[in-house]
């Protein structure tokens, strides 16, 4: 209605000015008797109203249309009256349909292009990765572990762009099994070894009851928990020896918790350490810090329909937990 009202008012103003100046006409020209000029006026307000009328319910579907914002782009295909101005209002919207759909088409394709390059990209740079940590197991110490320790830094780096790239996709990608959380943290402690000797920092599990299992995709729990505690080393490294992966069960759902002693996140940085190339205050010491760990974390978790909570007080530590809901926690079934 208001926007019927606005597209009109222009017209309701001339027509009123248009029936006062005949009205002062009619008044200058000698004519005293004014009502047969107050009828003439009525009667074109009345038939300028009745046409306003008729133009608004003949296209309160218009205008309704114009006013309501689209929930989806389907909407665009929505059809309204056969006026001519919504029949070219619809042939518009068909039309900038299909050229978005044409888009989304092209970007999606090249979306897919660039993923398949990056996969192909990373295990071609694995390769090489392999050969050169083959051959260092051959030469002397230090110079050994120097290139292994490179090497690992290298691979770590391939995972997490890896990782990002199929994030997007990442319902298409999904392997939905039960899973051993021990067997998931074992497998991770097994792939980061030289990592926890290098940095003098070793993981001690916990478990509340063994065999807990929950319902993920093991590939994608993997990675998260490897970004965990990846974390906790490299923020525990030379303030503590030690970080504890904890198991447990709480209100009927499973918990992962891992937990370190090191430096911790200051407040002010809490609110924003899962935002994408957020590094912070710690970002700014420890230089490796890319600041996708955790955003790639709590991508995969909320895709996986896991939650993440995160507790940290600065020079104590950080605790962090993945929470598996009651229907994923097949140990309480």
């Amino acid at each position: 209605m208001r926007l019927f009202f606005k597209e009109h008012a222009l017209l309701i103003a001339v027509q009123a000015l248009q029936f006062f100046t005949v009205l002062s006409i009619y008044w200058l020209a000698g004519f005293r008797s004014l009502l047969p000029g107050l009828y003439a006026a009525f009667l074109g307000f009345f038939f300028l109203t009745c046409y306003l009328v008729y133009h608004y319910v003949s296209r309160r579907g218009f205008y309704k249309r114009l006013n309501d914002p689209l929930e989806s782009l389907d909407d665009s295909l929505q059809r309204t009256e056969h006026a001519p101005i919504s029949e070219a209002l619809d042939q518009l919207l068909r039309d900038q349909y299909r050229s978005y759909k044409n888009q989304i088409k092209t970007l999606e394709q090249q979306q897919e292009q660039h993923l398949q390059f990056m996969e192909q990209w990373v295990h071609h740079m694995k390769t090489p990765l392999s050969v050169i940590e083959l051959t260092a197991q051959n030469l002397d110490e230090p110079e050994s572990s120097d290139i292994r320790e490179e090497t690992d830094r290298m691979k770590t780096g391939l995972n997490t762009i890896l990782y990002m790239a199929r994030l997007r996709s990442m319902e298409q990608d999904f392997h939905i099994k039960p899973v051993l959380l021990s067997k998931i943290v074992h497998d991770v402690n097994k792939e980061n070894r030289r990592f926890y000797i290098r940095s003098k920092v070793y993981p001690k599990l916990e478990e509340s009851r063994p065999g807990i299992m929950v319902e993920t995709d093991e590939k994608w729990l993997f990675f998260i928990l490897s970004q965990l505690m990846h974390n906790a080393v490299k923020y525990s490294s030379g303030k503590s020896d030690t970080f504890l992966v904890s198991l447990y069960e709480q209100a009927g759902e499973a918990v992962l918790q891992v937990k370190d002693f090191g430096v911790g996140i200051p407040e002010t940085d809490k609110r924003r350490v899962f935002d994408a190339f957020y590094t912070g205050e710690n970002g700014r010491v420890f230089r490796e810090s890319t600041g996708m760990g955790l955003y790639l974390t709590k991508e995969a978790a909320h895709y996986l329909g896991h939650r993440i909570e995160l507790e940290s007080e600065a020079g104590q530590g950080t605790e962090i937990r993945i929470l598996f809901s009651s229907t994923q926690n097949l140990t309480a079934l």
